[in-house]
């Protein structure tokens, strides 16, 4: 299915690749991951990586961006990944590029580019540009591995959520034959300072529940600049303190921005993405974002959560 894909990459000299705003593992490792695989196999092209900062996954080895002049998307192909709107893109600029792909994981929401792969039955997009290696011939460099394996590994939530699969460990599998340290990823990603710890204690604390137990946060602005956190923190990173607690099966985490009020929303029982995409946003079928106007807003949402199901305790 990657056939399009490659040959659009053997086609151009330049070849610039984008992820969506406010990046995770996956974005990111999915990014950095196809940036050396192509390097790998074609030595002669210039690959750049474009974006807003990594902030909690800077520790990524490659996951510095590329500052470039727009002149540069002339007769350059752009590669989006991770990312099931344009809205949610970051640097919109891949739109100057004579050619534009995009491999994606999310629930499709519509037509970017002009070369599309989405494929929902994969756990991450990092999986898909495993795959897209493994097919086209690809070498894989001991960076290009670990990347890939990190974002699945972030993605699939530590292999435990259900969109893991017999093909997830087939992919890690043929990652780890780069024979990279696993423990240096994982201390990186799930060693945490002790004012982390001490946040999520505050987070457990301010935790709600709707009279059908789906549990919800909601953080005004003021509340969360006096955290001294990132927006990423507070909004995805605090939304997992909800997910291990007896009896509920959907629960979100609002933070108030300058730009709105963040969504994540998640379930272990229920697809929530139209509820999501009800508000502006995408994502997973138990994991997805969406930005809102408001409070009020955000209480409507939390009631269309609250409506989804019987959540008994």
């Amino acid at each position: 299915m990657f056939e399009k894909i490659l040959d659009a990459i053997k086609e151009f000299d330049t070849i610039i690749i984008h992820r969506h705003n406010n990046p995770d593992g996956d974005a990111l490792g999915s990014q950095i991951g196809m940036r050396e695989i192509i390097q790998e196999n074609f030595p002669t092209k210039t690959v750049y990586t474009v974006g807003d900062g990594s902030k909690r996954y800077g520790f990524m080895e490659g996951s510095v961006m590329d500052e470039i002049d727009d002149s540069v998307y002339e007769n350059a192909l752009a590669i989006v990944l991770d990312t099931s709107a344009a809205a949610l893109i970051s640097d919109d600029r891949y739109k100057k590029a004579q050619k534009t792909v995009r491999i994606d994981h999310h629930i499709f929401c519509e037509e970017i580019c002009d070369i599309e792969v989405t494929d929902t039955s994969y756990e991450s997009c990092c999986g898909l540009v495993t795959e897209f290696a493994i097919e086209s011939g690809l070498r894989l460099s001991k960076l290009a591995a670990k990347s890939l394996y990190t974002g699945m590994v972030t993605d699939s939530g530590r292999f435990r959520y259900d969109s893991t699969n017999a093909n997830t460990f087939r992919l890690a599998s043929h990652l780890m034959k780069a024979e990279f340290d696993t423990n240096e990823i994982y201390a990186q990603l799930y060693a945490d300072d002790f004012s982390f710890i001490r946040l999520r204690a505050q987070f457990v604390l301010k935790i709600q529940f709707t009279d059908k137990n789906v549990a919800y946060i909601y953080t005004t602005k003021e509340e969360a600049e006096s955290y001294e956190a990132d927006t990423f923190t507070i909004s995805r990173a605090m939304v997992g303190t909800m997910g291990d607690i007896k009896g509920v099966n959907v629960w979100v985490n609002f933070t108030e921005t300058e730009n709105g009020v963040l969504a994540e929303l998640r379930s272990n029982k229920y697809n929530i993405n139209p509820i999501a995409v009800k508000y502006g946003g995408g994502g997973h079928a138990k994991a997805s974002g969406a930005t809102l106007k408001n409070r009020d807003e955000a209480m409507q949402m939390l009631n269309d959560l609250n409506e989804l199901g019987d959540f008994e305790c």
